[in-house]
């Protein structure tokens, strides 16, 4: 995984420099929005189970409290953050993460303590990965607030079927690992795009 490795310092490098006017942006529209931080962070779950910081563009009003599991919709959400859901801005200072090498562009997307603690038997093989800014079950679950917001219980529904199918997607990722299926998997997230992964269209 060394191609892996450059290719994420380099383009996370380039990304941070190519995006750093409109990093600055975001955070003053953030920030005079509604006079909280720009920038959220939170621990999580990284490589080997260490956890580690990860920074994103706020889109909740300070001070919220809740539950983990988001959905579309919640009056916690700031009118600015909903755009920047939309069009998943909010993870651009994520691009820092990558090149301090506590994530990857690619890869499971990072656990808040609490879920990576339920990974059983080979399951915990994950954790032998970098978090990632995008990844399989990212794609597949692109509108995963849409679908949350469809159920009667969406922690529920999160722990007992999406999050299930996350893990399946994430171990297949690693045992099928390849630089170009990371190539497709950016590509894909880039364009909007749906690709072929374990028999289906994610």
């Amino acid at each position: 995984m060394l191609l892996k490795f450059i290719f994420d310092k380099v383009f996370s490098f380039i990304g941070l420099c190519v995006c750093s006017w409109l990093l600055a942006l975001i955070a003053l529209v953030v920030k005079c929005a509604d006079g909280g931080p720009a920038l959220f962070t939170q621990r999580r779950v990284g490589r080997g189970g260490v956890l580690f910081t990860i920074h994103k563009f706020r889109t909740m009003r300070a001070g919220h409290g809740g539950s983990t599991v988001s959905v579309e919709g919640e009056a916690r959400v700031t009118p600015v953050g909903r755009f920047l859901r939309r069009y998943k801005l909010d993870e651009l200072p994520e691009l820092w993460d990558v090149l301090r090498g506590k994530m990857s562009f690619v890869g499971p997307r990072p656990d808040v303590p609490g879920y990576a603690d339920r990974l059983q038997g080979e399951a915990r093989e994950i954790l032998s990965l970098r978090p990632g800014i995008t990844g399989p079950a990212t794609l597949k679950y692109r509108n995963e607030e849409h679908l949350l917001a469809t159920v009667d219980d969406p922690q529920k529904y999160n722990d007992e079927v999406i999050y299930p199918d996350k893990v399946r997607l994430n171990l297949y990722y690693l045992r099928h690992y390849s630089f170009l299926l990371d190539l497709r998997i950016i590509g894909a997230t880039l364009l909007g795009k749906r690709i072929l992964f374990d028999g289906e269209r994610i």
